[in-house]
């Protein structure tokens, strides 16, 4: 029977945390790699895993690379705070222990959102394939400062079963991400030598929208359509607006 190991990291944490790990009960074990949480992340999390570590903040990759390193067993599950295994991805996932599987580094899992209310199926936000579910001795995390990715050596499968992911609690709640992952994103592009444009912030934002709004069927979401879809283009306006500024103003 191959074994797995549930991996999440976290910081400030507590009003997620229990309804992941509970969804990992299954696991055959769970570590929890903490960036020096204020809240009661860590107090939650030993309820469920003794192995909690606290390793201060070096940034996405090198903070999931860190936790994979910590793992016991060869296959490994990534799980973000604010993520859940579904049932039915559950049930694939004990299946899957049960066989050797061969052929396959990894299996990526299709995620749905939960927003203002709902489960969005449109927007380009599904069925949002994440390669979570791999062999840690043929993959690891790659990437710079956001988007980060898992990359693997081999042949890569799909499971059916959802990640279920409640991203964003309110509006407010995701206009601040927002604003925390362009500031990165807008230092990445500055330290690669990218050039600011003015048509950065008419075209790629308009771009966005048609690709989320139109392109991606956002419309038939209704009103939460409209709004992912903006934010979707405000998200590349912000980006760009903080890369000019990272050229005009003095660090």
């Amino acid at each position: 029977m191959v074994k797995v190991s549930a991996l999440v990291i976290t910081h400030n944490e507590e009003e997620n945390l229990h309804r992941c790990l509970k969804s990992l009960s299954w696991a055959d074990e769970i570590i929890l790699v903490d960036a020096e949480s204020e809240d009661r992340t860590v107090q939650i999390a030993k309820e469920y895993t003794d192995k909690v570590y606290i390793h201060p903040w070096e940034g996405f990759v090198e903070q999931r690379n860190w936790a994979l390193k910590q793992a016991t067993h060869q296959w490994v599950l990534f799980l973000d705070a604010d993520e859940v295994v579904s049932p039915q991805l559950r049930g694939e996932l004990e299946a899957l222990k049960d066989k050797v599987m061969r052929g396959y580094s990894g299996f990526e899992i299709p995620r749905r959102s939960f927003y203002l209310g709902d489960w969005v199926g449109h927007c380009g936000w599904y069925p949002n394939y994440q390669l979570r579910f791999f062999d840690r001795k043929r993959g690891k995390w790659v990437g710079r400062m956001v988007h980060e990715r898992v990359e693997v050596e081999g042949r890569v499968g799909r499971l059916k079963g959802e990640i279920f992911h409640y991203p964003y609690p309110n509006l407010s709640t995701h206009l601040q991400k927002i604003n925390s992952y362009t500031s990165l994103k807008a230092e990445e592009l500055y330290q690669r030598g990218r050039s600011f444009h003015l048509l950065d912030l008419f075209l790629r934002p308009l771009g966005k929208f048609i690709k989320m709004y139109f392109i991606r069927l956002g419309f038939l979401e209704g009103i939460r359509g409209f709004i992912i879809s903006c934010f979707g283009a405000y998200y590349i306006f912000l980006g760009y607006a903080k890369l000019f500024e990272k050229g005009k103003v003095p660090r």
